[in-house]
């Protein structure tokens, strides 16, 4: 066989648009650039570059990129793109969209995990097309040309167990697709598993294997997810896996620290929810919860921190001054033989805060009927603005966590309204929220306003009781989803007795402790410095914290600058 025909193929970048002047025009710019390491090729319709991409399929070519031109007749940029990723599920993908379609491009982001979206005509390529063609090449190159895991979750859209998968598989931004058991594909997904659907949810992996009602370990072990600590001794253990403890792992492993971060469920904490966080700095169009986080976890593990997701913290023991804090864990790790126990020399907790429930019937776990799952959520996440379409919903609470859930979900909520039972939202909103809140016709806002009730009906929320707290007036209304950011309980309970805490369970630091009896040394605590030396705190958690993202993450790095000089001391 002749050299030339030993040599690897090139990648392909595929564009699409069926004006032939627009096509010849963006297949000449990328070859141009990348026709010496990419073979460009141009289809002028939807159907015409699926049957060239069966066809690269076929003689084993690989596709990179593809730019699809947004409308087009027989088959839109958006259509073309869903079905070209059952193809070629890891090629990155463009959406090439004119002024007046920016908006419905910026919806479509979820519809196909578009990766960007480029505004025509774009002069020079130089400045607006070749830098993000070269990032999207980038992390292409970085993936590696193997399928996406195209993993289906079967469930009910009133079971909880399925909400919670869904949430878990988003929040670690893992692709799936989410089938209801009711639906034509759902029941022939089930049938072909050999299940007949009375345990849901039911998650079935790339290669075929069901899952039936895994648990989180189960699930973390499918994303890849360590859960359970290697060693038995590290130099620091950071117990929370929110911005501040992320920032902590990635300061203490990228200083030479042994460290590990245990995280009960999954990274990221209640930042995670957000759909958008458009004021944290560096990031000026924003940046999702579920993009930050985990780009923070991954940076963490770059460094050298060993991340262990679903495996909860019980006990915490301070033992003497200089010696190891012995930390104990739930012994739920994926083979059931996961250690139950580690040694560091120093700790960070930054175990974060959960929304509170509304003490009305219908909303509290205790409550063996609950409807936590079945249309009464605390928080929300990305995965929710497909999740509530056509519904009505309403959100309790006026902080920026309530705020950017109502942004979104106004997408394709049929109305979306925001109970608070304050004034107004300026003592609790950023300004910037409240002025897109205020300009969005979907988004009604009543203050003084709470819930006292709920109705349900086959085993679902449908409607809710309001009480004007000026009036006293009641009023029934209908509703499909119930989400809750009213104030915030810390995650202390497994630490009475071993730190100092406020008369609200957030833990007392540095000065906060002049007041409080225990301190044994003759120093002062550092800033951060719990009660218990060696043993620091970050984040949400700590007594009046600011509660902002940024905050977190800055407490986060300067915990590790505090253990610094407790190790030195030591």
């Amino acid at each position: 066989m002749p050299d030339a025909e030993r040599q690897p193929r090139k990648p392909v970048i595929l564009s699409v648009d069926d004006d032939p002047a627009v096509s010849r025009a963006v297949a000449r710019d990328l070859r141009r650039h990348y026709g010496e390491r990419y073979r460009i090729v141009r289809a002028e319709s939807g159907p015409d570059a699926l049957d060239t991409l069966h066809e690269l399929k076929l003689r084993g070519d690989t596709v990179a990129v593809f730019v699809a031109d947004y409308r087009m007749p027989q088959m839109s940029g958006i259509e073309f793109l869903e079905a070209a990723m059952d193809l070629y599920p890891m090629a990155r993908r463009v959406l090439l969209t004119a002024y007046a379609d920016t908006t419905a491009a910026i919806d479509a982001i979820n519809v196909v995990d578009l990766d960007h979206y480029l505004l025509k005509p774009w002069d020079p390529p130089q400045e607006k097309l070749y830098p993000v063609i070269d990032g999207l090449l980038e992390s292409w190159h970085a993936a590696g040309d193997h399928a996406i895991p195209y993993t289906k979750v079967i469930g009910h859209q009133w079971n909880p167990r399925s909400w919670d998968v869904r949430q878990f598989l988003a929040r670690n931004g893992y692709p799936f697709k989410a089938f209801t058991a009711e639906e034509p594909k759902g029941r022939q997904l089930l049938e072909a598993a050999g299940l007949d659907g009375r345990q849901l949810p039911v998650v079935i992996t790339e290669d075929g294997k069901p899952m039936v009602e895994p648990t989180d370990t189960e699930l973390a072990t499918m994303l890849g997810l360590s859960t359970n600590p290697s060693l038995e001794m590290y130099d620091l253990a950071v117990i929370g896996g929110g911005p501040a403890g992320l920032a902590a792992a990635v300061y203490g492993a990228s200083e030479g620290l042994n460290t590990v971060l245990i995280e009960r469920a999954m990274t990221g904490g209640q930042a995670s929810r957000s759909s958008r966080i458009e004021n944290y700095l560096g990031f000026e169009n924003g940046i999702s919860g579920v993009d930050l986080t985990t780009t923070a976890r991954r940076q963490a593990e770059r460094f050298g921190a060993e991340v262990i997701t679903t495996r909860q913290a019980l006990h915490l023991q301070a033992g003497e001054i200089g010696t190891a804090r012995m930390i104990t864990f739930s012994d739920d790790s994926a083979d059931g033989e996961g250690r139950r126990t580690i040694g560091a020399r120093a700790v960070i907790l930054a175990t974060g805060v959960d929304y509170r429930e509304l003490t009305v019937t219908g909303c509290s776990a205790a409550e063996e009927s609950n409807l936590i799952g079945r249309g009464v959520y605390y928080g929300a996440s990305v995965s929710d603005a497909a999740e509530c379409a056509g519904e009505e919903v309403y959100i309790v609470g006026g902080a920026n966590s309530a705020g950017q859930a109502a942004m979104f979900m106004s997408r394709t909520a049929k109305r979306v309204t925001m109970l608070v039972r304050g004034p107004s939202l300026e003592a609790s909103m950023s300004y910037y929220l409240i002025q897109q809140i205020e300009a969005n016709d979907k988004i009604e806002v009543r203050t003084c306003t709470e819930v006292v009730g709920t109705t349900a009906a086959d085993d679902h929320l449908v409607g809710l009781t309001l009480a004007d707290r000026k009036s006293g007036e009641t009023e029934d209304v209908p509703a499909n989803r119930l989400c809750c950011f009213i104030g915030a309980t810390p995650r202390t309970d497994w630490l009475d007795g071993v730190v100092a805490r406020d008369d609200r369970g957030f833990i007392l630091a540095g000065p906060d402790l002049r007041d409080v009896c225990g301190w044994s040394l003759d120093r002062p605590p550092h800033h951060l410095e719990t009660s218990v030396p060696g043993v620091f705190v970050a984040g949400d958690v700590r007594s009046e914290s600011a509660k902002r993202v940024a905050a977190a993450v800055g407490e986060g790095s300067m915990a590790v600058m505090f253990v610094h000089r407790y190790l030195a001391e030591a």
